[in-house]
């Protein structure tokens, strides 16, 4: 990997190539959470690997290539929901508590199946939904990164969980699932 990224470096086509086809599952995994169709998702990769081959140079091989290159497409992510967006569907809540710990993730829900009553989210609370439950965000880490309160953050997040359980017992043509509280996603690389 390391001679690809210096072929990358040196702006080697070929090089930039290899790269592209070693990461473009895991890229275009994150790019699906975040768009809003297939399509979406492949110009936010494409924008994501054209700030990664413009800022290789930056990378430290100390640390994980594939973390600095998942980080690079959030953030590509981020800033195709902030280009494409007007905060229009927000409320601040500023004595939102969280409620309940855990949440059930039904074990006949494939990850496909999610992804999908996910990507029927509204931008803003796709977004949010994304960074929290996902990618592991704290709610302070998200309203710096969205310009927006910690307060919409919560609400964002609360209303997306509150769409999201509609949606699962709508799917399943009943209400006798337990409330979707807390998710947070474990995905494999």
């Amino acid at each position: 990997m390391q001679e690809i990224i210096k072929g990358c470096i040196n702006k080697d086509r070929n090089s930039q190539y290899l790269l592209y086809k070693e990461f473009y599952s895991y890229g275009m995994a994150i790019c699906r959470r975040y768009g809003m169709s297939d399509d979406d998702a492949a110009d936010i990769l494409n924008e994501g690997f054209l700030k990664i081959f413009t800022n290789i140079h930056k990378y430290d091989p100390d640390r994980p290539f594939k973390s600095w290159l998942g980080r690079i497409i959030t953030n590509t992510a981020i800033d195709h929901y902030r280009l494409n967006l007007k905060f229009s569907d927000h409320v601040d809540i500023v004595d939102y508590e969280q409620l309940g710990s855990n949440a059930v993730v039904y074990d006949h829900l494939a990850y496909n199946d999610l992804l999908k009553l996910v990507q029927e989210l509204s931008p803003a609370y796709r977004t949010v939904f994304n960074l929290f439950a996902i990618d592991g965000y704290s709610h302070e880490e998200i309203a710096e990164m969205l310009n927006i309160s910690v307060g919409t953050s919560k609400s964002n997040l609360f209303k997306a969980r509150q769409k999201l359980q509609d949606k699962l017992n709508h799917t399943n043509g009943s209400g006798s699932h337990p409330p979707l509280l807390e998710i947070r996603i474990q995905y494999g690389s």
